[in-house]
């Protein structure tokens, strides 16, 4: 079943009523809103819920986290990146989503919403008018108010009697904290204290699970006395507020207490993280005064010992940490008493600025596929020090936004990419260095979403800039933007002009640095538009040797699928799908979703050309559910589409229209996820 849900982070307790309602309601209604207060478990209980295989949907279950983000007007990309619609059109994008979601049968999870509320009214409102095969399910401490929502609240856990739910979560963590308190459990007398901590903690789960990490270094008996005096004393402290959420707060702050004080120094300065982060940059970011960096990591490994941070292994992003926001937001709070609010930004804003330029330098190399990953894992974290950096350095904003150069334009977010360039652009100077890039990666958003006419202005100020600059690197790569924006719509002459071998000559610079190597990208283009396939060929072979001496996998698939181009105007079909199939492997590798569109359309062509016309057909429908996921089919190219169309043709002739349509839409059913 297509989706994206993580993982369970963690045991699951009870809840059998709930997670009964909750499979009836998704059925039955299409907005269903979880609601409780921080630490009950919400998230817990929705991904439960979800993974449930009665709920899945022919088009699959997506979760979108919105914890990490800050950003209203980033809401609709985050959602559309979650469900894989990497849309490159320069239409609105909540249009776009709407248009993409129109004819899916889907289940959608909002999850953490309370600092949303209106934006995702609003977006959820659209979506179910757009999408009559759409449910969503939210999880938020706050209705979002819409019309048709059906709340649910989500209640602590039971804690009265020997058995119930939160003595088994209590028991399961303190168990998983020391072996040694399975004593206290077996004791019937022992036992009747641990109910008592669980209702005194009002069976919050969060709240059980930071108690049962308390019994590491105290007796049960030692937790249930401190933890009275502790609720007693503050009982009536935080008075507006609701005695579960006082419990909540109460909680926290005695764990914080309890905590050594270079602890709740790095809790504090944490707080500054969105989503998860590694320990690298934790010590980057947080240490300072009585906090050594050498001593981050033991730190840091402490609070994972009182469930006050989370730690998880993941796949191709090695150990990574977060706090639920509940923690956060109180870390937080002792960051601003502390007076580095400021300070501790601004560190982790030049961190993850330092990060993005170490990616651009690595990006045309063997790590390549190592820095997709990171920055894909690291996303939450550069859009908070994006943010960050255009309202306290505009010119450090400028730099990291053109930076992320590769990630804005191979790795599918053009318009937050677009976004944050003209932000920085407007914000910072123009002049140096940093603006002729920001400007470049500028150009190449406004290039996929099919915005010629400004990447073809674009492309003519890079030049400008470049040659005051007198750069050889910068006005190659403005050559190359200029030569793409003149391709698209079908002029590979000028194209050919402005990046050729001679144009390439007259600028100079290195010839295995990217403006090089995308200028050779373009020729090879122009020159299949111009039917010059021997030339086009002996171009792309030039550029993947480049790109294999290089390390290289992305620039590398685009030499494949021009050597799979000309070798199908040759009339080497075998060929033509043997370079087509390795050009798919690099980019699937890489997530790229348009050279994916790209190379499906291409290896219809081939195979129509050998005569498996079912072949043909399956990959059509199957490269029409990708380019649905870029937005705009064929990118709107003559040629694009006539290769596309020639596939179709010959398909249509070796099997039949019948016969056709069945296998297209056989194709158009596979996962794009």
């Amino acid at each position: 079943m297509p989706g994206n849900l993580p993982p369970e982070s963690a045991s699951f307790v009870g809840r059998e009523n709930e997670l009964g309602l909750i499979h009836d309601l998704l059925r039955e209604r299409r907005l269903v809103t979880l609601t409780g207060v921080g630490g009950v478990g919400k998230s817990r209980l929705a991904l439960r819920a979800v993974t449930d295989a009665r709920q899945a949907r022919p088009d699959g279950v997506w979760w979108v986290e919105l914890s990490p983000l800050r950003d209203p007007s980033l809401l609709t990309t985050t959602v559309a990146h979650a469900v894989g619609l990497a849309d490159h059109s320069a239409r609105p994008l909540d249009e776009e989503l709407c248009a993409w979601m129109a004819d899916k049968e889907l289940l959608l999870v909002l999850d953490t919403c309370e600092h949303l509320v209106a934006d995702c009214r609003h977006l959820v409102g659209e979506l179910l008018q757009s999408a009559p095969g759409l449910t969503v399910l939210i999880t938020s401490r706050e209705p979002l108010g819409s019309p048709g929502e059906t709340l649910v609240e989500v209640r602590p856990l039971p804690c009265e009697g020997p058995d119930s739910d939160a003595l088994v979560l209590f028991r399961a963590r303190a168990l998983s904290a020391t072996a040694r308190a399975a004593a206290a459990f077996e004791d019937p007398e022992r036992s009747a204290v641990a109910v008592e901590v669980c209702r005194r903690l009002d069976g919050i789960p969060l709240a059980l699970e930071l108690a049962g990490a308390r019994l590491r270094l105290w007796t049960l008996e030692q937790m249930a006395e401190r933890l009275g005096t502790r609720l007693d004393v503050l009982s009536g402290a935080p008075a507006a507020l609701p005695p579960r959420h006082q419990t909540m707060r109460t909680t926290i702050g005695w764990s914080h207490e309890l905590c050594e004080p270079v602890e709740r120094l790095l809790w504090a300065r944490l707080s500054v993280f969105t989503g998860d982060f590694d320990v690298a940059a934790a010590r980057a970011v947080c240490a300072g005064g009585p906090l050594p960096a050498s001593r981050v990591e033991r730190v840091l490994a402490g609070l994972v010992a009182k469930s006050v941070v989370r730690c998880t292994d993941e796949r191709g992003a090695g150990t990574r940490y977060r706090m639920l926001d509940t923690i956060r937001e109180y870390g937080h709070d002792w960051l601003e008493e502390l007076g580095e609010v400021r300070i501790t930004a601004d560190r982790h804003a030049h961190w993850y600025a330092a990060l993005c330029q170490a990616a651009d330098r690595g990006w045309l190399g063997p790590a390549q596929v190592d820095w997709y990953r990171r920055t894909t894992a690291e996303h939450p974290q550069l859009r908070t020090a994006l943010e960050h950096l255009l309202g306290s350095d505009p010119t450090a904003a400028l730099e990291m936004a053109g930076a992320l150069w590769f990630f804005w334009f191979a790795c599918g977010h053009v318009h937050e990419g677009r976004n944050f360039l003209e932000r920085a652009l407007r914000a910072a100077p123009h002049t140096g260095a940093a603006y002729t890039q920001a400007l470049w990666a500028l150009g190449l958003t406004t290039l996929l979403q099919g915005d010629l006419a400004a990447s073809r202005e674009l492309g003519l100020e890079c030049t400008r800039e470049a040659a005051r600059l007198a750069d050889p690197e910068r006005e190659l790569r403005a050559a190359y933007l200029h030569a793409v924006a003149v391709l698209m719509p079908g002029d590979p002459v000028r194209a050919l002009e402005l990046a050729g071998p001679r144009a390439r000559a007259g600028h100079g610079g290195r010839t295995s640095a990217p403006g090089w190597l995308l200028c050779r990208l373009a020729t090879g283009y122009a020159l299949c538009d111009l039917q010059r396939y021997e030339e086009a060929a002996e171009e792309a072979r030039a550029l993947r040797e480049a790109c294999a001496e290089l390390g290289e996998r992305w620039l590398r698939a685009y030499a494949d699928y021009i050597l799979a181009v000309s070798a199908l105007g040759l009339g080497h079909h075998g060929e033509a799908a043997r370079h087509v199939r390795a050009m798919l492997s690099g980019k699937r590798l890489l997530g790229d979703r348009f050279g994916i569109a790209l190379g499906l359309d291409l290896l219809a062509a081939a195979v129509a050309a050998l005569g498996d016309g079912e072949l043909a057909a399956r990959l059509l429908g199957t490269g029409h559910a990708w380019w649905r996921t870029v937005g705009r089919p064929q990118m709107g190219s003559p040629s694009l589409t006539a290769l596309r169309d020639q596939g179709e043709r010959q398909a249509r002739e070796a099997i039949g229209d019948a016969a056709f349509e069945a296998a297209f839409l056989g194709g158009a059913a596979a996962s794009t996820g």
